[in-house]
């Protein structure tokens, strides 16, 4: 599926975090599509090292590029030497993934640093090699919001949220001052979809009730789970809206969801009629505070500027999800 007219062929490509979810979905993008595209992956790959909630500190990892061709560079986006190895290559592409994408990490230093801090190069490389530049926002910017999410309209309720809040608002000023770059910001909701797994207790809640379920557990949610609603978009949607984001209309902030909010209680009955269990539903009180009842995302600026037009329903998802779904919970259990 290509979903513009650009040759991506013999461009040069770099994508960072392009060992996580949504980097390595990006590079096999282009590699099936443009075998002739040379793409580089910047990503620091998982170490053991943890937070303080628990969680780990990186979530890239090796398993979600096996097959891939291009090259690999393990580096640090804290690291300006790390960063320099990138000036080698002349790039016309830029997604910038990389990122401390966990909301429930509160030493906002080392968010602060690592999103932040790091974007400056980032946009300075872009600025320099004349490059498209793509880079991961996220829905977290509107916190408790009333929907539907509307750019422009945030109130950031945690570090992670202020950090991509940070990050619009300098590219905003790129924007003004650089009229000639094409720079595009993605807001992701709640994205769900195959090479996931690795992310932990962080991946979306399709995998987790997923492999409960496979595990013949009764899925358990929270209590009020069919009121508790999300905009859950489908990995390939994210990758055409990244896609579509590379011709641009107009340079922007934009939102990445369905525009069709479902509730967790939808995602539990569909992955049991998918299964064809039906083990009932196990629930119990939210633990959070501070939690997001409801996410809907506006996509008509995106749908205006970047023709972004979301194709997946859930049911279709996690259909085409499934399979995914039982090999990463098959290796899971070996």
């Amino acid at each position: 599926m290509k979903y513009n007219d650009i040759d991506f062929n013999h461009k040069n490509i770099l994508i960072t975090g392009g060992a996580g979810f949504i980097g390595s979905n990006l590079a096999f993008y282009f590699q099936d599509n443009f075998p002739e595209a040379n793409i580089v992956i910047f990503d620091c790959f998982r170490s053991e090292e943890t937070f303080s909630n628990g969680n780990l500190k990186s979530f890239g990892h090796y398993k979600n590029l096996i097959g891939f061709h291009g090259d690999i560079i393990c580096g640090n986006l804290n690291s300006s030497s790390d960063l320099e190895n990138l000036k080698h290559y002349n790039f016309d592409y830029i997604f910038h993934e990389a990122a401390i994408s966990d909301t429930r990490v509160y030493d906002q230093e080392i968010i602060m640093q690592t999103n932040v801090n790091s974007f400056y190069p980032i946009l300075e490389m872009a600025k320099e090699m004349n490059a498209v530049l793509v880079y991961a926002s996220s829905a977290a910017t509107y916190g408790s919001q009333p929907s539907p999410q509307t750019v422009g309209k945030e109130g950031p309720e945690n570090p992670y949220g202020f950090s991509k809040y940070a990050m619009d608002q300098i590219a905003y000023r790129y924007m003004k001052e650089n009229p000639d770059m094409s720079i595009v910001g993605l807001k992701y909701f709640n994205v769900y979809g195959a090479r996931e797994f690795f992310k932990d207790k962080t991946a979306s809640t399709v995998i987790q009730f997923g492999h409960q379920i496979l595990a013949g557990k009764t899925p358990r949610l929270f209590e009020g789970s069919d009121k508790i609603v999300r905009d859950f978009v489908y990995i390939k949607d994210v990758i055409q809206a990244n896609i579509k984001a590379c011709s641009a209309k107009k340079s922007g902030v934009y939102n990445v969801g369905t525009a069709k909010p479902r509730s967790f209680q939808d995602i539990a009955d569909i992955l049991q009629k998918v299964l064809h269990t039906n083990y009932g539903t196990e629930y119990f009180p939210n633990p959070f505070t501070g939690y997001q009842m409801h996410t809907q995302a506006d996509i008509s600026t995106a749908r205006e500027f970047i023709g972004y037009e979301p194709e997946w329903e859930l049911e279709d998802g996690i259909k085409d999800y499934i399979e995914d779904i039982k090999n990463t919970y098959n290796e899971e259990v070996k």
